[in-house]
């Protein structure tokens, strides 16, 4: 077998995982709340334009990251938000145990 064959059933087992089945029930509970969906939409906005920022160099405010982690706080107060939030942390998890795993079995090649 491939990698690509091994990196395409791996993909599957991640999307049928239970931490996948997770995030797809926390999204549906936060979609059926108008107002978390918009607050989470503007929160994933902001989000993604301070990566954008942060990754062409550009530091933002401090005032701007005190925002956003004020935002994260307020969203984390509501239940179907916060559990959408802690699987997508686990998840991460597994995604970073998998680097983690792949990396090391590599580690040989440049010496330990």
């Amino acid at each position: 077998m491939s990698i690509h064959d091994k990196a395409h059933e791996l993909a599957k087992a991640i999307k049928e995982s239970s931490e996948v089945s997770d995030i797809r029930n926390a999204m549906k509970v936060v979609e059926t709340d108008p107002e978390a969906k918009a607050m989470l939409d503007n929160f994933r906005q902001g989000q993604m334009e301070l990566q954008q920022r942060m990754m062409s160099g550009e530091m933002p405010p401090q005032e701007e990251m005190e925002k956003m982690e004020k935002l994260f706080e307020v969203l984390n107060l509501n239940l179907g938000i916060r559990r959408l939030f802690d699987a997508e942390r686990r998840l991460s998890v597994v995604i970073e145990d998998v680097n983690k795993i792949i990396t090391e079995s590599l580690s040989q090649l440049y010496g330990e």
